[in-house]
Formats: structure tokens, C-alpha cells, sequence
């Protein structure tokens, strides 16, 4: 059991993005600071490596001083300068826990897009915020959920600049499809089908990004740099839309899920692609997080063995080994039950959960 979500115990921080309308002065003001973060960026990258390798070492607070009164001869506000050498920090501790990479250094082709904005914002007032040291700035008009803003953080993308604000706020429970709430499933993920639940409904792999990516081919061809980003923003946007809607789908038409967690990088080495346009994992975070609001039970199983058990009575009786992954269909030899692959999986997975979740959820009900 990897993540378990209980309605009412976890609360959550919402994550808003507004589209900035920057004055030329604005815009030229950030990119000098983005210049400037990416070498206090690899400085810091740099540091923390050299002085590994001779047994110097820093805690959280003496690591983010390091550059004190650097702010004052860069024009840059210090807090800032400190929020990216936390992010360097933060970066090599999940590597030296084996969470996740090294930290690249920061170049021509992996650009440092973000300049982060630990200090709490003021909510807006009208089509206005203000951000500390850049000064009143315009963007789009849209909703806020109310709460306290935290943080933020300006993110440079090719459709233009965002500002991502942090909002600790309460989620207020949506009521809806009331007809279809009370359905418990399994859920299994794969490459024909990207979910595929226990009670045997399936949702059909992603297309919607093929004529995207053909014309994300041209353009790699021709050089054109910046029709290559803005067709790579418009293939991720197109994916969190889908897994978006899903998401909502599911968490208002079902009342417990238990998702089967794989390891969806190493299933990346073999068929990437089909994995990757699915972006399980995304959807996985959208599904944790929307349960909250919407008061549904979700939870992680773990897929070890899920695809050779019988749901039916248990046994270890499903093909085996990586010739195994073509069988779809299979017959338990023992007791002569059928199965499809995937709606055992998602079934498997279910009845893992029964005396975790289920009966729990029933009871509260």
C-alpha cells in the first residue's frame, strides 16, 4: 500500500496560475533576473559538489545565507536569490536520497524558466497584483480560490509569462452525479486502453496529440526553435486537459477507487511513448487531490503480481515472464475460471483494498 486518501483528514494546498500582461520594462526587468539565477543556479549546483567531494557540508539555513548582500550588488531582492538556492538544495537532497536525479546545470538547451517568490502575496485587487520588487502587474482575469496566498513563483513559458500562486485553502465538497456515486472500483492502466476499471468499462488511449506531434517533426527539422516550445506546451496542455477531465470524471462518478501503481519509468524503457502520452502518474496526483473536494476514498495498491492473480480464487495462475505480456486472455488451469488481463488487474486491486478501504467507507456512509 503506497498512498492512502481518507475524505476529511488530508487538506490541501491549491496551486492557481493567472497569465501575466507584462510591460516591456517588466519583461526585460525578468529575463535580467532569469539570467542572473542561472548562474547563482549552477554556482550552487557547482558548490555543493566540490565541497561534497571534500567532506564540507551544509544545513538548510547556512546554504540559503551564502550569497548575503549579493541581492544589493545584482538588483535583486536577496529573498528571491535564497529561493533558488533552496530549490538547488532540495534538488540534490532527493538525489542523495535516491528520489530522484542529479540536478543538471542550466544552459542554452535546459533553460532556467521559474524565478520563485517565497514571500506571501497580497491578494489581488481587480485585474492587479502586486509582486514584491517588480511592482503592480496586470493579468487575465480569472478566479482565485480564497485563502492566504504563501508564495508564488513567475514561470516563463512560450505562450508568455504565468504566475503560479500557492493557496492555502479548504476544498469545498462538490456534489455530483449522484446516480453513479456509490460505484467502487479497481482501476488498471495499459497502452490500449489507458484506465481500465473492475467493472468493465475502459477509456481508449490518448489521440488527440498525433497531428501535433507531426507537426512538432517540421518544425524540429526546420530549426524554428520557438515553434518547437510552443507546440511542446500546447502536447502537454492538451494532456493535462484530458487527464483533467477524467479525473473529474471519475471522482464523480465513483465513491472508493484503488488505483494499481506500476513503475511507470522503468515500463518507459520499453514502450515510452505509449506510456508517456498517457501520463499516468498525472493523472494519479489529479485523482488524489480532486477525491478530497469531491469526498471520494482513493487509494494506491501496489501491482506486484496483480496481473498473474486470480481474482476469482486467488492463485497465482496468470501467463508469466515478458512472452506473457501478449497473452490478453488466460484460463486458470486449476479452476477453469476466465479472465481479461487488465479487468482482473483492476479487480485484483479492488479486493486488495476491501478491509483498508471498502468496508471502512461504507461504515462512515
Amino acid at each position: 500500500m503506497l498512498f492512502i486518501h481518507r475524505p476529511g483528514i488530508i487538506t490541501v494546498m491549491v496551486q492557481c496560475q493567472i497569465k501575466l500582461c507584462l510591460t516591456r520594462a517588466q519583461e526585460a526587468e525578468l529575463d535580467r533576473w532569469l539570467w542572473h539565477f542561472t548562474g547563482v543556479y549552477n554556482w550552487a549546483i557547482r558548490k555543493i559538489g566540490c565541497d561534497a567531494a571534500g567532506g564540507i557540508y551544509y544545513r538548510k539555513r547556512d546554504f540559503q545565507n551564502l550569497l548575503a548582500g549579493h541581492g544589493r550588488k545584482l538588483g535583486i531582492p536577496f529573498h528571491t536569490l535564497q529561493g533558488v538556492l533552496v530549490q538547488v538544495r532540495t534538488a540534490s537532497d532527493r538525489c542523495g536520497k535516491r528520489l530522484d536525479k542529479n540536478p543538471r546545470l542550466k544552459g542554452h538547451r535546459n533553460r532556467l524558466n521559474s524565478i520563485p517568490l517565497p514571500d506571501p502575496i497580497k491578494r489581488p485587487d481587480g485585474c492587479r497584483i502586486k509582486v514584491p520588487s517588480i511592482g503592480s502587474i496586470r493579468f487575465h482575469k480569472q478566479d482565485i480560490p480564497d485563502g492566504r496566498i504563501k508564495c508564488g513563483r513567475i514561470i516563463k513559458r512560450a505562450s508568455g509569462w504565468y504566475l503560479a500562486l500557492s493557496v492555502d485553502a479548504q476544498p469545498n465538497i462538490v456534489r455530483t452525479f449522484k446516480m453513479k456515486a456509490h460505484r467502487e472500483v479497481g482501476i488498471d492502466s495499459g497502452y490500449m486502453a489507458i484506465v481500465t476499471l473492475s467493472d468493465g468499462e475502459r477509456v481508449d488511449a490518448p489521440k488527440e496529440c498525433s497531428a501535433m506531434e507531426k507537426r512538432l517533426t517540421q518544425a524540429q527539422r526546420s530549426g524554428n526553435r520557438k515553434l518547437v516550445e510552443q507546440l511542446h506546451e500546447g502536447i502537454v496542455s492538451r494532456k493535462k486537459d484530458r487527464n483533467h477531465k477524467l479525473s473529474r470524471y471519475l471522482v464523480g462518478t465513483c465513491a472508493v477507487m484503488t488505483f494499481v501503481h506500476d513503475n511507470n519509468q522503468a515500463l518507459q524503457q520499453k514502450p515510452g511513448k505509449s506510456v508517456a502520452n498517457a501520463n499516468i502518474h498525472q493523472l494519479q496526483k489529479m485523482l488524489a487531490y480532486k477525491s478530497s473536494s469531491f469526498g471520494r476514498w482513493f487509494e494506491l495498491m501496489d501491482g506486484c503480481w496483480s496481473t498473474r492473480t486470480c481474482s476469482a480464487y486467488g492463485s497465482l495462475a496468470g501467463p508469466k515472464g515478458r512472452h506473457g505480456l501478449s497473452v490478453r486472455r488466460w484460463v486458470s488451469e486449476a479452476y477453469g475460471a476466465s479472465h481479461e488481463r487488465d479487468i482482473d488487474t483492476a479487480r485484483n486491486a479492488l479486493i486488495s483494498a476491501v478491509g483498508s478501504v471498502v468496508e471502512e467507507a461504507r461504515d462512515a456512509a
